[in-house]
């Protein structure tokens, strides 16, 4: 099940309707929920880990605590550490009623990782994800709304939301196996009920038209002709500065407009798909094991990689979601297949490659990120 299916149900209608959506519950597997941070994650992150600040956040009472609070100081090899969670202090705090909200996990917690870059991937927009564990009958923030679109979804104890959704004010009960989705905007607030509770957000940043069309903008005003100063005297001769406004304006319209819509799109598209943080787990795992590679080794297309393929004047570029690679034309064929099938052998590329040649394109897709050994 992948991270749309699992958090919306219908993955198509979704992705349509996705930034016209009111608020929507769904249920899902119980289990699978649970399993991307469980009550015991989080014990382990924040007694056994050595997190650090700004990836805990402590909040009481609709306040956010100074990191002062619960933090220490260490060192490591004779060299300072500073901002370093103190699980003695945070977990007291929890005690007197405070959430501890668990920042930026799909950078660090790999099952959040897959979900965000699943997510990313089928979306086209960052996502990121949150934790809170707030105790017994408490409340971390006061009602708000977010300026993204949001996930959420229970994996320990039961929360009650209260959604103005539409107009109307609603009130949800989250348990794990629910999730519910929150449009941008959306005002809301949480307490907890008769035990802990944890929940994880998944907020998506919007591109919006207005970024993309700034960036096409931003793209044309970088040339030099921009960079001339206004004329000396305009406050006195307004005139002259408007006279020269509308030459710029209608040669910068003119640019505009010979601004190609497929190109843009491409390279929109491009940029999205080589800058994402690398997820790279089992990474030393699979490069202890590629001097055993085989022709019937059965490697699989990792689900944080896109595996996206341009073909052009220069050859055939490869976008990864984290970076580009660049290959020669002749590689298409085997690059398509690969692209087509979650599991394959690098004798399955027999028809486009000899035996040394295609056993040297596994291990450099393995090193680079896009496929791993078999499990």
């Amino acid at each position: 099940m992948d991270a749309l299916d699992l958090l919306s149900g219908d993955a198509q209608t979704f992705i349509d309707k996705v930034w016209a959506s009111r608020v929507h519950v769904h249920e899902s597997d119980a289990d699978a929920l649970v399993g991307l941070l469980s009550l015991d994650d989080v014990d382990q992150l924040l007694t056994a880990s050595g997190l650090r600040t700004p990836v805990l956040r402590v909040v009481k009472d609709g306040s956010i605590c100074p990191a002062s609070s619960f933090t220490r100081s260490a060192t490591i090899a004779g060299s300072p550490l500073t901002g370093l969670v103190d699980a003695r202090k945070a977990l007291g705090m929890y005690d007197d009623g405070a959430t501890l909200v668990l920042q930026g996990l799909h950078r660090y917690w790999p099952p959040l990782t897959t979900l965000v870059r699943q997510l990313e991937l089928a979306l086209g927009h960052p996502c990121q994800a949150n934790a809170y564990l707030t105790p017994p009958g408490s409340q971390g923030f006061a009602r708000h709304s977010d300026s993204h679109d949001v996930f959420v979804f229970q994996t320990h104890g039961h929360k009650q939301w209260e959604v103005v959704d539409d107009g109307q004010e609603r009130d949800i009960v989250l348990e794990p196996g629910l999730s519910m989705y929150l449009p941008t905007g959306t005002p809301h607030s949480a307490r907890s009920q008769d035990e802990a509770s944890l929940h994880v957000t998944v907020g998506i940043n919007r591109i919006t038209w207005r970024d993309l069309l700034q960036r096409q903008a931003a793209r044309l005003l970088a040339e030099e002709e921009y960079d001339a100063p206004l004329p000396a005297g305009f406050l006195t001769d307004p005139d002259r500065l408007a006279r020269e406004l509308a030459d710029r304006l209608a040669g910068h319209a003119e640019r505009l407009a010979a601004v190609d819509p497929a190109e843009a799109a491409a390279t929109a598209a491009d940029d999205f798909l080589t800058d994402r943080a690398p997820a790279l787990g089992g990474g030393l795992r699979d490069r202890t094991q590629l001097a055993a590679l085989r022709d019937d080794t059965v490697l699989e297309r990792r689900s944080t990689a896109a595996c996206v393929l341009r073909e052009g004047s220069e050859g055939l570029r490869v976008l990864l979601g984290d970076r580009e690679l660049r290959m020669p034309a002749r590689l298409v064929g085997a690059m398509a297949f690969v692209r087509d099938h979650p599991r394959v052998v690098p004798g399955d590329l027999a028809p486009w490659l000899d035996a040394e040649s295609r056993l040297v394109l596994c291990r450099r897709l393995v090193r680079e990120g896009l496929l791993r050994i078999g499990r």
